[in-house]
C-alpha cells in the first residue's frame, strides 16, 4: 500500500483549519495553494501547510482523517498548535 498523509491546510495563525487526507502530499498542497481544487479551501483562501502526519498506510490515513474531522474546533486547534505553534506554513519544508 501507498504511505498517506492527514493534512491541515489554514489561511492564517488561529484561522480556519481544513483536514484532508492524501497519498501525495507535494501535489495536493500545491493543487490547494494554486487553487486547483473548488471548494472550501479555495473559497476560504486556505493555502498554508500547517500540520501534517505520515502513515504507512492510506487506510491507517483515512480512518485518522474521519477522526480528526469529527472532532471539535478547539482540538484540531491545540494539535495544530503542538506540532506549529506559530503556524508557519510547512509546504516549503516538504520541497
Amino acid at each position: 500500500m501507498k504511505d498517506g498523509f492527514v493534512y491541515f491546510m489554514s489561511n492564517r495563525p488561529d484561522g480556519t483549519p481544513y483536514v484532508g487526507v492524501t497519498s501525495d502530499l507535494i501535489r495536493r498542497c500545491y493543487e490547494h495553494r494554486n487553487g486547483l481544487i473548488d471548494g472550501f479551501t479555495k473559497q476560504y483562501g486556505l493555502k498554508s501547510l500547517v500540520y501534517f502526519e505520515v502513515f504507512d498506510d492510506i487506510r491507517t490515513a483515512i480512518q485518522r482523517e474521519k477522526t480528526i474531522k469529527h472532532w471539535p474546533r478547539a482540538w484540531k486547534v491545540r494539535l495544530i498548535h503542538g506540532g506549529n505553534p506559530e503556524w508557519r506554513d510547512l509546504y516549503e519544508t516538504l520541497i
